[in-house]
């Protein structure tokens, strides 16, 4: 199982007024983990839209464990929980400096075409991103 890990700089507007991460911005910090896991096996979600893909997010779980502040740095672990024919789970753990965990998540993704959102096998797209997730995904068949 490949882990992808991504350090992020808590800034004063992603907090609330008493300086704790306000709770959307974990989302967003999952998106940045994702991208880098897809960057980092040598892919690019950026090429895949412009070749006429998009992957919406179909289901989201994350559970909030421990509060981060403002000035704190946070570390985005990511990696492919399962991966089949249609949908890809993304899994994320976003821990404190020590190694604490402040939110684990699970982010499922469908691939479809961008002109009539119709579902489509990463395999028929990308035959080596598909194996590549098939290699690494922590849960197998």
């Amino acid at each position: 199982m490949h882990i992808s890990e991504k350090e992020i700089e808590i800034r004063y507007a992603e907090t609330d007024q008493m300086g704790v991460v306000y709770h959307a911005n974990y989302l967003v910090w999952m998106e940045i983990g994702r991208t880098k896991l897809i960057e980092d096996l040598g892919f690019t979600y950026a090429g895949l839209e412009a070749s006429g893909y998009l992957s919406p997010v179909t289901d989201l779980s994350i559970q909030y464990k421990a509060a981060m502040k403002y000035g704190q740095k946070a570390t985005v672990r990511t990696w492919i929980e399962s991966h089949d024919r249609l949908r890809t789970t993304y899994g994320y753990e976003i821990l404190h400096e020590d190694g604490k965990v402040a939110a684990a998540a699970t982010s499922e993704h469908v691939l479809v075409k961008k002109e009539n959102f119709r579902p489509v096998s990463l395999q028929k797209v990308d035959p080596a991103w598909d194996a590549k997730y098939r290699e690494i995904r922590k849960v197998k068949d």
